[in-house]
């Protein structure tokens, strides 16, 4: 971080955590300063280690943390990152998750079940942090549960831009994964010139995570490029099934794009070898070599963040990224 000889000067902390330096490196990049230098490592029994090898005192501090398996070693990391500013007497502390954890545990489904989403939301609180940053929650109702500013980030433009370079937009459907994204899809569709929308009919067992089975298509596909997109793909059982019964019902194409690429085992297999034509994700989690495969294309989010940073840093507008659109 730059020292800043007038005391009356604003300061930007940029700290990353252990999980994705690149992405945070990115972000660094496109703000033209520098992530500041930290030690973190791990006690023989667990126990995680963290300290800024510079001053934070009156600095905005903004701590980027990417959430990939084992998610709860990289939000402990984080949570203690963000009780290391508070009392190091930072500013302000804002929160940059671009992947939000347990963002599907939202709602309760069953008696006694947890909201294990609002309580992440409590505990960024509890540590010490005074703002939210993400990209596409998986629910907006997540908004809510953190109490101060958050900042909901929109990765869709951005796909959207790349998928349209690469197809004829006149012979394109929007294709949702099940109703609950039919939202999502009108933005898509917006967004590729007023494409016509569909979506993929499927039952999921509550009882049974990460597995759902694809149905039946409701709309027309016959013939056409279908673009299938989602907020996060996890083991990618769903979304290969889904591309199946596109393929069977017609469609001449099938594009893939979602956010978050979550690609637990065996999301790479299934999705190269699933029939779609290409898959476009970002770069808010990072992916091994055995999670990458050969139609796959990542798309990094550091300038999206890297301007939401900005306007918050700046006390603007990040609203104004979406071209008034509130988020």
């Amino acid at each position: 971080m730059t020292e800043i000889t007038n005391p009356g000067e604003k300061k930007m902390a940029l700290l990353s955590g252990s999980a994705h330096p690149e992405l945070a490196q990115q972000i660094a990049a496109e703000l033209g300063n520098e992530v500041l230098p930290s030690s973190s490592y791990v006690f023989a029994n667990g126990e995680r280690y963290v300290r800024f090898e510079e001053s934070v005192r009156g600095a905005d501090a903004f701590v980027i943390q990417a959430h990939p398996a084992p998610i709860n070693e990289w939000l402990m990391e984080q949570l203690i990152m963000i009780d290391s500013l508070k009392r190091a007497s930072a500013r302000s502390i804002t929160v940059v998750s671009p992947f939000y954890p347990y963002a599907r545990q939202d709602k309760k489904h069953k008696g006694r079940e947890p909201i294990s989403a609002r309580l992440i939301s409590d505990l960024y609180k509890t540590a010490g942090a005074d703002r939210l940053m993400s990209v596409d929650l998986h629910t907006a109702q997540i908004q809510g549960f953190f109490d101060g500013p958050v900042d909901h980030l929109m990765a869709i433009p951005l796909l959207a831009e790349y998928v349209a370079s690469k197809v004829d937009t006149k012979n394109v459907t929007v294709v949702s994964p099940d109703t609950g994204r039919v939202r999502v899809a009108e933005e898509w569709a917006e967004l590729l010139g007023g494409a016509p929308l569909a979506f993929v009919h499927k039952t999921r067992d509550i009882n049974v995570p990460n597995q759902a089975i694809s149905k039946t298509v409701v709309g027309d596909i016959e013939g056409r490029t279908c673009v299938l997109i989602d907020d996060m793909i996890d083991t990618g059982g769903t979304i290969a099934g889904a591309v199946k019964v596109l393929k069977d019902n017609g469609a001449k194409d099938v594009i893939i794009a979602a956010t978050h690429a979550v690609f637990s085992h065996p999301a790479a297999e299934r999705l190269g070898s699933c029939g779609a034509s290409e898959v476009v994700v970002t770069n808010t989690l990072p992916l091994r070599d055995d999670q990458k495969f050969e139609n796959l294309t990542v798309l990094s989010i550091a300038p999206l963040l890297g301007r939401a940073i900005k306007e918050v840093f700046d006390e603007g507008s990040v609203t104004s990224l979406f071209e008034g659109k509130a988020h």
